[in-house]
């Protein structure tokens, strides 16, 4: 069984009682449902804009402790003041150590896109996105068919969310539809663990000009995102190279003045 396998099989059952706990009606009673979202695809392509999609990760499968003590309030906020285009906040509690309150606390603060970071497979995690304040979903290719992307990303376009795709090989890029706004290219292989961001250059030519690409884990400096532009991406999600150390809104801060 795959890291994926795993994930999804822990958070079925979870997912059922939720269901139960607390409705979809109840989900459009959020004071978030009918805010419009902020534009992820915006943000990253104009002029100016760093790129950089700061994440806040407490762990991962891979490293258990990247940093458990770490303030959410504190380090979203440094993130946007370093010049971060946007946000990504995992919410998957047993893998990552996140959760949707992670959201509902800093959204007020918080002005630019918040990308909410699980594994969606079931239409009432998009629903649950919208309700906690996010601008966009993640929809990944390796978990998901063709027609569970078509309709989890139409529906997430009648909510007013973006949504960002990923993929970690060309195989999976049959699956776009009109309706996925960015392409994201995840440089780690979920099965080795092993990263590298020639996974990015590999794929980049074979990623549709009409929609808008992003880098994803490995990026280390300024001179990978210098690199990886020159094969056209305008966005770079990092995340544990900022989370592992101490002040991971300083180390931010220093790594988008040196781009």
């Amino acid at each position: 069984m795959t890291i994926l396998e795993k994930i999804i099989a822990r958070k079925k059952p979870l997912l059922a009682q939720q269901k139960k706990a607390v409705s979809i009606d109840r989900l459009k009673q959020s004071s978030y449902f009918n805010r419009p979202a902020i534009s992820l695809k915006k943000a990253l392509s104009q002029p100016g804009s760093s790129g950089v999609i700061a994440e806040f990760k407490r762990q991962s499968p891979s490293k258990p402790a990247i940093n458990l003590t770490a303030d959410l309030i504190s380090v979203t906020a440094g993130y946007q003041k370093a010049g971060a285009a946007a946000l990504s906040i995992l919410t998957d509690t047993h893998f990552f150590g996140g959760r949707n309150t992670d959201i509902l606390q800093v959204r007020k603060n918080i002005k630019i896109p918040i990308l909410r970071k699980d594994f969606i497979f079931d239409p009432y995690q998009i629903y649950e996105a919208k309700s906690i304040g996010a601008d966009a979903i993640l929809l990944i290719a390796e978990i998901l068919s063709a027609t569970q992307i078509a309709d989890f990303a139409a529906l997430a376009k009648d909510l007013n969310l973006e949504v960002l795709m990923e993929t970690h090989d060309e195989d999976n890029l049959e699956k776009i539809t009109k309706y996925v706004d960015i392409i994201g290219v995840n440089n780690r292989n979920l099965d080795t663990f092993e990263v590298s961001l020639e996974n990015s250059i590999r794929i980049s030519e074979a990623i549709p000009d009409n929609k808008l690409k992003i880098s994803e884990s490995g990026i280390r400096s300024p001179q990978d995102i210098n690199k990886l532009r020159a094969y056209g991406y305008q966005g770079f999600l990092i995340g544990e190279m900022f989370m592992k150390t101490s002040q991971p809104e300083l180390t931010c801060q220093q790594f988008i003045q040196n781009i």
